[in-house]
């Protein structure tokens, strides 16, 4: 892991339209309806978070060449400083985690706070179209050991050494709302609730005012006051993903923990597993 792996609103400002800086912004809204396409940071690109990094037809990621070749399209080549920042904070950093397990990070920041400490901060954007030019990447070596199947969560309940962190909101967690307040509709799972033992974290929780992360030291009393310890092993999860890679990026890159994996299937799988057990 490495220092730079964040970057301020306003670093990234200072190096705006410096020839090897490139912008993705990772939306989890499609074309129609993402806030790309009425403004944008000057010369970044848009990517659709399932047309950048699943595979085009199974619930999985895309191979790393077909991730390396997709970023290729959008300009991205061996010397790129790559910022990717999300249309919502979780966004950027799952992008972060997916291109870590494939060997595509290179020179890689998360912008904090994503779109919407950006704007916040009066900071400028644009609706002007960019042209891309393509370029050619290749992966390296990953490390697919921070991801965790629901055989190996399920094996695991009970476990004293093992915290399982919930990064929903407390409605989701508690079995109120299969989805986050505010989203179209309430749906992604047949059952409420979550898994046996999992602790509550609102991802919420580890950000300021203006949506950029709070500092380390105030993230680390908020996680022992939850009980983990330095020793804990650490399962993150949510609904799709994305806020649990969010709370693996603050452990593992910002924190350094080691060892702290994502149950990226989250309740999406979990609430409609046959069998599995659930709490409310």
């Amino acid at each position: 892991m490495t220092s730079d792996a964040l970057i301020s609103p306003e670093g990234l400002a200072a190096i705006l339209g410096e020839p090897d800086v490139l912008v993705v912004e990772v939306s989890f809204l499609e074309p129609d309806v993402a806030p790309y396409f009425v403004s944008h940071v000057p010369g970044a690109r848009y990517a659709y978070w399932k047309d950048l990094l699943w595979h085009e037809t199974t619930r999985d990621f895309a191979e790393p060449d077909v991730l390396a070749r997709r970023l290729g399209a959008l300009g991205v080549g061996e010397q790129t400083r790559l910022v990717l920042m999300g249309d919502r904070v979780q966004m950027g950093t799952y992008a972060y985690w997916v291109l870590h397990r494939a060997g595509l990070l290179g020179h890689v920041s998360v912008l904090d706070g994503g779109r919407r400490t950006w704007q916040a901060r009066g900071l400028p954007l644009t609706s002007k179209e960019v042209r891309v030019s393509p370029s050619t990447l290749r992966a390296g070596v990953g490390d697919a050991s921070t991801r965790i199947s629901r055989e190996e969560v399920l094996a695991g309940l009970g476990d004293a050494r093992r915290v399982i962190l919930d990064m929903r909101s407390f409605e989701e967690y508690t079995g109120q709302r299969v989805a986050p307040l505010g989203a179209p509709c309430d749906h992604g799972a047949e059952r409420r609730g979550h898994i046996p033992g999992a602790l509550s974290l609102p991802h919420e929780r580890l950000l300021g005012a203006d949506g950029s992360l709070l500092a380390p030291r105030v993230i680390r009393e908020t996680l022992a006051e939850l009980g983990v310890e330095e020793t804990s092993q650490v399962v993150t999860t949510c609904r799709l993903g994305h806020r649990a890679a969010f709370a693996w990026f603050v452990l593992s890159v910002l924190l350094e923990r080691r060892g702290v994996r994502v149950y990226d299937g989250s309740w999406t799988e979990w609430g409609s597993i046959v069998g599995v057990p659930i709490e409310r």
